[in-house]
């Protein structure tokens, strides 16, 4: 293998770029855009930097966001401090940091728009609007909205979410993360380094119906959209049976990030993601010059990494939004035990941090159930104490 084309320049296709480069392959980069703005992207948890430290030990502007209030119907508010703190750029940023480090791997950059895509004998030739490139294989980062329809995820009806945001020039220092009845989804707050973003992120819901929920819910916590700049992006959030019918891979290709749908169904996280995903393509690339056995080592690594994990995760995530128990929604039940109970605080600070598997989740919250009742005991017996009727 000689050429290796990595097509999209987001963290999965700079990352993907970047190890390639390094290991002395010739890597080409191309992509329209090259930096965007995002209304969610952004967030790195512990997982992430823990991993990959240059996520967290670098120049660029960024955010250390350690205080997360969590809010949800009848719940009211709690509020918890992160071990792990989450590191949240404005994804701009995060963007050209990611391409600088890629180019300076010896990746050659390209700031073209990719029309099309024909394989050949002998590779790819990737067509321009500047002409025609050459490669031997192909890396997909293109994102959600892969214009290669013969590569990449294929999405089903229910296997996206939308997402909107505000770009506000505000100052805050913590996070919200706001559950809302009725939607397979959530409002946040996220502190930047010179700003906020505030979005939504949801499906099951018309686009008009999403932005009005946001737009409503700025207006009673006093955020202005004046002079706010608005974001719109399309997210993968695979069912369960898309998971398993994903196309990750084919003859000469492999897909990253968004364009191989790997983002946390529940969450909406994709970060992580997309730089493991690089990751591990950089690894397949580099291990197997065979492109027959190419495709199959990267599904097998995704599933073993990653993958089967959010497949679970797809499974829970209609569990987590949808259920009701004891006239309250699971969103609520979260909340209300984030504030009374120790023991769950301990089992959210590894979802924030992104160690916690969703394979696990479940068994862990049995095994913890009586400390948690416990402690939610004890702690209605100090409020009576306290402020007794």
């Amino acid at each position: 293998m000689k050429t290796v084309a990595v097509l999209g320049g987001g963290p999965a296709g700079a990352s993907a770029a970047e190890r390639i480069a390094r290991a002395g392959l010739k890597t080409i980069l191309i992509d329209e855009k090259l930096v965007w703005e995002k209304p969610c992207g952004g967030g790195i948890t512990y997982k992430a930097y823990a991993q990959y430290p240059y996520l967290i030990e670098n120049a660029t502007p960024k955010k250390l966001v350690k205080d997360t209030v969590l809010a949800a119907p009848k719940a009211g508010s709690a509020k918890t401090t992160l071990t792990h703190p989450i590191v949240i750029y404005a994804r701009i940023d995060l963007n050209k940091m990611l391409l600088h480090r890629a180019e300076a791997a010896g990746a050659q950059i390209e700031k073209e728009r990719v029309l099309g895509l024909n394989r050949t004998s002998s590779g790819w030739q990737i067509r321009t609007k500047a002409g025609t490139i050459e490669a031997d294989f192909c890396i997909i980062a293109t994102g959600a909205r892969n214009p290669l329809r013969d590569v990449g995820t294929q999405y089903g009806a229910r296997d996206t979410m939308v997402s909107f945001g505000y770009r506000v020039l505000a100052n805050q220092i913590h996070m919200d993360l706001q559950f809302l009845p009725n939607l397979e989804g959530y409002i946040w707050v996220f502190p930047r380094a010179d700003h906020i973003s505030i979005g939504i992120c949801g499906k099951g819901e018309p686009a008009h119906a999403l932005r009005k929920r946001l737009e409503h819910y700025m207006d009673e916590k006093g955020f202005s959209r004046r002079d706010a700049q608005f974001y719109a992006h399309l997210l993968p959030s695979l069912e369960a049976c898309g998971w398993r019918k994903n196309r990750l891979a084919g003859d000469g290709w492999i897909a990253v990030g968004d364009a191989a749908g790997l983002v946390d169904p529940i969450t909406g996280e994709g970060l992580y993601y997309a730089v493991r995903s690089g990751d591990l393509a950089s690894q397949v690339v580099l291990a197997n010059q065979d492109l027959k056995t190419t495709a199959e080592s990267y599904r097998r690594l995704i599933a073993e990494d990653f993958g089967l994990d959010l497949t679970y995760g797809a499974r829970l995530a209609r569990e987590f939004f949808h259920r009701s128990m004891f006239f309250h929604s699971v969103p609520s039940w979260m909340v209300y035990l984030v504030r009374r109970s120790p023991a769950f605080r301990e089992i959210m600070q590894g979802l924030f941090a992104g160690t916690q598997p969703y394979r696990d989740l479940k068994s862990l919250v049995r095994r913890n159930l009586a400390r948690t009742l416990g402690e939610v005991a004890q702690s209605f017996v100090r409020s009576a104490v306290v402020d007794p009727v």
